[in-house]
């Protein structure tokens, strides 16, 4: 199996809902269980169904960030020697035709979040920015059409 790349936030991100999954929703889940069972009949106590179906999507997700963490690369940018190339990790700040910045920094898919500036290193815009260096122009395909940007500079934090 390929390695997933992750930065050290991300990857703390990921064992602190592991932590919060195991230690408080796994035992709450559990007492929930008990409780609806203690109510009798199972087969018509939508309390014993609901709280089957949390255990069920707690487990779930237990055994999904399980599985990432031991397949994660965890990548440290800021052990990484700074330059003007766009990598994994990086912030880069764009500039389009009318002056106007942006900045994204290239993160792994878990942790990505467009809303906070956050791109997954999957993504198109990602693919079209990483190996570029500072000057270098991209043409980035949208929904709205093309756009082109300048990348305006690069921040290994």
């Amino acid at each position: 199996m390929d390695k997933i790349p992750m930065t050290v936030e991300g990857e703390k991100l990921l064992r602190d809902e592991l932590h919060e999954l195991k230690t408080v929703k796994r035992p709450m889940i559990t007492e929930a269980i008990k409780e609806a069972r203690e109510k009798g009949d199972l087969k018509e106590n939508a309390e014993y169904h609901a709280a089957r179906e949390q255990q069920s999507f707690a487990e779930g997700r237990i055994k999904d960030i399980e599985g990432k963490l031991s397949n994660s690369q965890v990548i440290d940018i800021s052990k990484i020697p700074a330059s003007d190339k766009v990598i994994f990790g990086t912030s880069v700040i764009l500039v389009d035709e009318n002056n106007k910045k942006v900045t994204y920094k290239i993160v792994g898919e878990d942790e990505a979040d467009l809303k906070k500036g956050k791109l997954s290193v999957t993504s198109p815009i990602s693919r079209s920015l990483v190996g570029k260096s500072e000057g270098d122009v991209v043409t980035i395909k949208t929904p709205s059409g093309n756009i082109e940007y300048e990348i305006f500079g690069v921040k290994y934090v």
